[in-house]
């Protein structure tokens, strides 16, 4: 079975933690990540005149575009995002947008589906982000998949991460590493959606 995990990153962090959740979704057999990101709505004249988001652009360079193919051919999910005034990216809220297809065809309905987030400060909106970003995935018959507080590092992380999903602290210059709770936490929420994704293939 196939998880999807499909994110945006403007500066390298979301594209980290989607790497996290995907050594978690290895880690459950019979399942395999599938790791794609959202088309740039940013002008690449914008991204060439700063060298930060130069730089996260270069570091995503081999990742393909998500196609529809993929959302259907996924038996779980993961949406990550950067947060953007407490709301989802444009980017990949974008390509939510363009499944209405194989949302009439009810592609999604009874598959799990988790988010994750990054944010510059530590109250600058990740669990809204996370919240607004489920709204949608109701809408498309997926079933949400949270974290919980079975997962030790929920009650010690000093940066991301809640029940709703895996979060990260960049920092002001979006430079601070992901911890080692945040990153566990990412993992987790991985396992999960493997995991619930096998269960729910097979009945």
């Amino acid at each position: 079975m196939k998880v999807l995990i499909v994110y945006y990153s403007t500066y390298g962090n979301v594209y980290k933690m989607a790497q996290l959740v995907a050594e978690g979704v290895k880690e459950v057999p019979g399942a395999e990540p599938v790791i794609r990101k959202a088309h740039e709505l940013i002008p690449t004249s914008v991204i060439e005149s700063r060298e930060e988001m130069k730089a996260g652009r270069d570091l995503q360079k081999d990742v393909p575009y998500v196609t529809q193919d993929d959302f259907r051919d996924a038996g779980a999910f993961a949406f990550g995002t950067p947060t953007r005034f407490g709301n989802v990216s444009s980017q990949l809220k974008n390509e939510i947008d363009q499944l209405s297809q194989l949302w009439l065809k009810g592609s999604f309905e009874g598959k799990p589906a988790g988010v994750f987030v990054s944010t510059g400060s530590l109250h600058g909106g990740q669990e809204t982000t996370a919240l607004t970003l489920m709204a949608p995935l109701l809408h498309l018959g997926m079933v949400l998949v949270g974290v919980p507080y079975s997962v030790q590092e929920l009650f010690t992380t000093q940066g991301g991460g809640s029940p709703y999903g895996p979060g990260h602290v960049a920092g002001g210059d979006n430079q601070r590493p992901i911890d080692e709770n945040e990153a566990a936490i990412c993992r987790a929420l991985g396992r999960r959606l493997a995991q619930l994704g096998l269960k729910l293939e097979a009945k």
